[in-house]
């Protein structure tokens, strides 16, 4: 009597249990990890942009700071866009933005025709601005390292309403993901880039449901 009854247990672990949460999770709402702000509302890239085309509002982007050494550091650009641009080329309001000091046009058109031999370049953008301003746009996002002649190996995801995201755990704040990892960008960011699209999915179907309950 025992034996079957620790048969039933193990056989309600194995299969019953697993099925049941898979239930409950697919059925609740908002059953889902949101993707943490760590720092709210940081400065729009509009308000550096001379050329007044990019903005953050309404975008899911991807910023990176080249500094002022960019054919230096333009292996990590080739690493972001092998494995986050290609990736999300096709979805809605999705972006690169590579900020630069005024000055570096040359070195930033000569990479960016170089990316453009492996790529399609309609969701990539390269701005130009003064040494203060892009310390003022850096700075707005609260981050714990500072930029290394104007330049970071970090890339940054800010999301619709220009808010910072990243990771919070016990011991540290993700605020950038390291370009000149591949795995960080890969494991990391291209997951957290789905969950962001992910958590706008599931406000859409929310608003929805909402909008369809009032009608009746």
């Amino acid at each position: 009597m025992k034996l079957f009854t620790k048969k039933r247990v193990v056989l309600f672990l194995l299969f019953i249990f697993p099925l049941i949460c898979f239930l409950l999770l697919s059925t609740g709402q908002n059953n889902f990890t949101k993707l943490p702000i760590v720092t709210e509302r940081v400065l729009d890239v509009s308000t550096i942009d001379e050329t007044n085309t990019v903005k953050l509002y309404d975008k899911v982007s991807i910023i990176c700071f080249l500094g002022n050494d960019i054919d230096k550091n333009k292996s990590r650009l080739f690493n972001l866009n092998q494995k986050i641009y290609k990736e999300f080329i096709d979805n809605k309001k999705f972006q690169i933005i590579g900020i630069y000091p005024l000055g570096k046009e040359v070195e930033a058109n000569n990479v960016k025709k170089q990316l453009g031999a492996f790529t399609d370049m309609k969701k990539w953008n390269f701005i130009a601005a003064s040494d203060e301003n892009i310390l003022k746009f850096y700075n707005s996002f609260e981050t714990n390292e500072e930029l290394i002649n104007l330049g970071s190996s970090k890339a940054f995801l800010v999301d619709k309403g220009v808010n910072l995201r990243g990771r919070l755990d016990e011991k540290e704040v993700l605020f950038g993901y390291d370009m000149n990892s591949v795995a960080e960008l890969k494991d990391k960011l291209k997951d957290d880039v789905n969950v962001l699209y992910y958590e706008y999915y599931a406000a859409f179907k929310e608003r929805n449901k909402n909008k369809a309950e009032r009608k009746i």
